[in-house]
């Protein structure tokens, strides 16, 4: 399917084009509160004053986001580059976010909460355009493919309880909103943006899109690509992606989509202490590379059967090709050229191939009773995902981006399935004018299916798994209020069960040092939050709540001894955590209160306070020959940090604008242990907390064209926000210093 002819689907784009003999005028449609208005014709959401980070209305589409925690992110308003995936700044109003930056360029991004792991987003349900787009949501939910910034019109931040409509995931859901061509009110109409920066970065994008009376459409092309920060760290992606929406009759409308990415990444590996304390940007492998084609196909439907009645529908289908080669040994090990032969060693080589189907329908009516409006909607889900997975394979001797398997045959070869049926229901009650009762219940059929070899003997003969079938049948309930207080503001709470499956990367060991519990059990628990959020008067916005997140059967990974004193990683379910805090916003603008028109000068101020900590959990390892028993109780949770802190200044006159934003993270552990001095691989330890200053500017030169300019880490701060125990590289991940990037954009 991925075979899908993407020039067929532009050829017959621009034939439509030529049949659009007038535009149709797109209203704007803006509340006297502020508060963002649902427009049910087109994708756009209007705000009266020009922020960047709001909050979803009450009902978007067919979906409920009232009583939520939630927050809606207008990349138009943000105003700044974001070429390089810069998700510090992009959620810096999102309280909490916790954001690794050890890729380069933000190739990957690695977003959480509420002390999750940022692992590639994998603890958030991730999608574009409402329909998924990582690996396998239960089997290796990792997100390879992020669009560019560039061409996202809005994020859309779901924490918590957002698992009742989009999946059982305890961080909730981001979907990425990308431009289609709604706001567009001409037939044609071209966008560019070229961007430069430090250490050779070079970016192009550029975009068509329109409207007429029938259809609109929007098709991008982005190129990204650079030397990096550190060396051995070159890049190159390209996005290609178009969608056209036909409106066949005035309340049903169709939408084609399709996405085509690719990525070559040069991987610079993990660095010791020693090492990244004397030159962060060094790096001691130049032969280890990661090359990934994405392919997404989507078609979705909109009905609006009457003013009270919608029905949407979506069906998508995902290819996708990881694989990656390079020498994985721990940083402690050098990889050089031996004096002997002459040549490198071998290199390993890993690929994965996966090939996901869905569907989803999801059903909006609104009723009255006595009078009283509610709302009720409804969903089915349908998921099918395969997963070839090839590792430990021979690989060449040489430097280049070279795949290829030298032994013709993978010692680990397995295959993964898994099959997903899943519905829900909701319904808004609405009790007199101010209060809002939102039960919901979600249910979940997951069959995940394993089944191949995971090395050869001496022989060369397959040592093969058993065939593993595992069949789960999942209640989940959930609960949400909202108040309004006083016109613009609310008061929420809300509490939704959660649930997350063994992954198939928890059933296989690393390397042949990993020890895997046999009993692996699948982790649940629960999310609940209260706030309260919106707008005092013209010049101060807030949003601010308790949450607590409670994970049972927590997976991780214990360090223990063998009775030879041989140090090895068991993967194990290490009982419950708990995690609470507060979540905290709030925006001011200096000027209104000042009374000042013209100019805006907002502040803000994102703080999140985060207590994560595991609860009683005892093993045992052995050390010189005497058994010790441990114990997990009152450890940190490890990847998060007790605060975030994201605060930043601005200055605003028509298009003009610029930005100073300062984030500081606090020190956080990355294994469940707790080491505080780092392991001589630099695998383990504490990761020291860091600040971070940016600068953004835009400033309009004419008409439709703007300048950009931006130095993201100022003051040139030297830090690392993971620890990686193999891909990208073993060792301590250093994040970018300084850099400066100058961006020219137009609209014809």
């Amino acid at each position: 399917m991925r075979s899908l002819s993407f020039s067929s689907s532009i050829a017959l784009l621009f034939l439509l084009i030529q049949d659009c003999s007038a535009s149709s005028k797109i209203p704007h449609n803006y509340s006297d509160t502020g508060k963002p208005v649902y427009l049910p014709d087109v994708n756009v959401v209007g705000t009266a004053r020009n922020h960047n980070t709001i909050n979803l209305p009450e009902i978007v589409g067919t979906h409920i986001y009232a009583g939520k925690k939630n927050n809606l992110i207008l990349l138009k308003n943000l105003n700044a580059i974001v070429v390089n995936n810069n998700m510090r700044l992009i959620m810096a109003k999102v309280p909490g976010i916790h954001v690794w930056e050890s890729d380069a360029s933000g190739i990957q991004i690695g977003i959480a909460a509420r002390g999750l792991s940022p692992n590639r987003s994998w603890e958030f349900n991730t999608r574009q355009n409402g329909y998924d787009i990582a690996s396998d949501p239960f089997g290796y939910p990792e997100a390879y493919y992020s669009p560019p910034m560039q061409a996202v019109q809005k994020i859309q931040v779901v924490r918590g309880a957002g698992s009742l409509q989009y999946g059982p995931q305890f961080g909730g859901m981001v979907n990425y909103v990308l431009k289609d061509g709604s706001n567009i009110s001409k037939p044609i109409q071209f966008e560019t943006q070229q961007t430069t920066g430090s250490y050779g970065l070079i970016n192009t994008y550029n975009a068509v899109g329109g409207s007429c009376k029938k259809m609109h459409y929007y098709v991008f092309f982005d190129q990204r690509q650079g030397d990096g920060w550190r060396q051995n760290n070159r890049f190159q992606t390209r996005t290609l992606f178009g969608t056209v929406t036909w409106k066949i009759k005035e309340n049903f409308q169709l939408t084609a989509e399709q996405t085509a990415y690719s990525m070559l990444s040069q991987q610079p590996g993990g660095l010791t202490e020693d090492q990244f304390r004397i030159n962060p940007r060094a790096s001691y492998r130049n032969r280890n590379w990661m090359n990934i084609p994405w392919y997404v196909s989507a078609l979705k439907a909109n009905w609006d059967i009457n003013e009270n009645t919608r029905i949407q529908a979506k069906a998508f289908y995902i290819y996708g090709d990881r694989k990656s080669v390079g020498f994985m040994k721990s940083a402690l090990n050098p990889d050089t050229v031996n004096t002997t032969t002459g040549m490198y060693a071998a290199r390993e080589v890993s690929r994965d191939i996966y090939q996901n189907y869905g569907t989803e329908i999801t059903f909006l009516h609104e009723y009255s009773i006595n009078k009283q409006k509610h709302t009720f909607t409804a969903g089915i889900r349908y998921y099918l995902g395969n997963t070839g997975r090839w590792q430990r394979g021979t690989g060449t001797k040489g430097t280049d981006a070279d795949f290829s398997v030298t032994t013709g045959r993978f010692p680990l070869d397995m295959r993964y399935k898994t099959l997903n049926t899943a519905g829900y229901v909701e319904n808004v009650f609405r009790v007199g004018k101010r209060w809002l009762l939102i039960p919901g219940i979600r249910f979940e059929n997951i069959v995940s299916e394993t089944r191949g070899r995971i090395g050869l003997n001496s022989n060369g003969e397959e040592i093969n798994t058993r065939p593993e079938q595992r069949n789960r049948q999942l209640i989940l309930p959930g609960i949400g209020i909202e108040f309004h207080v006083f016109k613009g503001a609310e008061f929420y709470a809300n509490f939704s069960k959660a649930f997350r499956p063994v992954l198939f990367s928890d059933l296989v060991q690393n390397n042949t040092t990993d020890v895997i519990d046999p009993m692996l059990r699948d982790a649940s628990g629960y999310n609940a939050d209260a706030g309260l959020r919106g707008s005092i008067g013209k010049f101060l916005t807030i949003d601010i709540g308790p949450y607590l997140l409670q994970y049972n059967n927590r997976i991780a990974s214990i360090s223990r001894t063998d009775s030879s004193g041989n140090i090895y990683i068991f993967r194990t379910n290490a009982g419950s955590t708990t995690t609470m805090g507060i979540e905290s916003m709030a925006e001011l603008d200096i000027m209104e209160v000042l009374t000042i028109e013209k100019w805006k000068m907002p502040v803000y101020v994102s703080f999140a306070f985060n207590h994560a900590r595991y609860n009683d959990f005892k093993f045992t390892s052995v050390r010189n020959g005497v058994i010790t028993e441990s114990n997990l109780k009152g450890n940190q949770i490890e990847n998060a940090p007790t605060s975030i802190l994201r605060a930043g200044w601005g200055l605003e006159h028509k298009k003009f604008q610029l930005n100073i934003q300062f984030s500081r993270v606090s020190s956080f552990y990355t294994d469940a242990q707790n080491t505080e001095q780092p392991s001589a691989n630099a695998q383990t330890g504490e990761i020291p907390g860091y600040s971070v200053l940016d600068f953004n500017s835009c400033i309009p030169i004419y008409k439709q064209i703007i300048a950009r300019f931006s130095v993201n880490n100022i003051l040139n701060e030297t830090y690392a926000t993971r620890r990686a125990g193999g891909y990208p590289g073993p060792g301590i991940l250093p994040a970018d210093g300084r850099n400066f990037m100058i961006a020219l954009s137009a609209i014809f």
